[in-house]
């Protein structure tokens, strides 16, 4: 966590309760972390929600961008909470009309993410909102995206980082010095 306060304990604690771990999904020897209990607690996703709002909010964003496809489920109620809009950043070939593409590598291979070009404008504060940081490979390219459409970072936000995973390292120098929030780490 940067400058802001860190959720409570008790607000760690429902969040961590609702995350289920499937063993071997999706592949043999990867522990998945499963946010769907999460989202049907209503308790649970009014507190993410809320805590998602408050750094969207604190770091002074007007958009929220969320990342395909569990940033959709995240950033679309933190953007109603905070007051801000919404825009998805999509795998390539979903948006119709003009966009902007980015291609980045993934650990066997490479993929591409696009938004439309006329969603981000320069006036635009643009906080990155996803579930999990884990390499940071898609992470590091919405950056890339969003300054390319002449926007500004206001930060990244998720609900949990999998430090053993080293996305933080991988997208300090994306993020030039604007803040990158986990609301757990694991």
């Amino acid at each position: 966590m940067t400058d802001i306060e860190a959720p409570t304990t008790e607000i760690r604690e429902l969040l961590l309760s609702r995350i289920r771990d499937v063993p071997d999904h999706p592949e043999p020897g990867v522990m998945f972390k499963d946010i769907t209990p999460l989202l049907a607690d209503p308790a649970a996703f009014t507190a993410l929600t809320d805590a998602l709002a408050e750094l969207t909010v604190r770091h002074g964003a007007t958009k929220i961008v969320g990342l395909e496809a569990r940033g959709f489920i995240l950033g679309a109620p933190v953007a109603v909470r905070a007051g801000v809009g919404f825009v998805p950043v999509r795998k390539a070939g979903k948006l119709p009309g003009a966009t902007l593409r980015q291609a980045y590598d993934l650990e066997y291979g490479s993929a591409e993410i696009e938004v439309h070009a006329e969603d981000l404008a320069p006036a635009d504060r643009v906080m990155v909102i996803d579930d999990v940081l884990a390499t940071g490979g898609t992470a590091e390219a919405s950056l890339q995206l969003i300054r390319r459409a002449g926007a500004e970072v206001a930060g990244v936000s998720v609900l949990m980082e999998l430090g053993f995973l080293g996305g933080r390292a991988r997208l300090e120098p994306a993020l030039d010095g604007a803040p990158l929030e986990a609301l757990l780490q694991v």
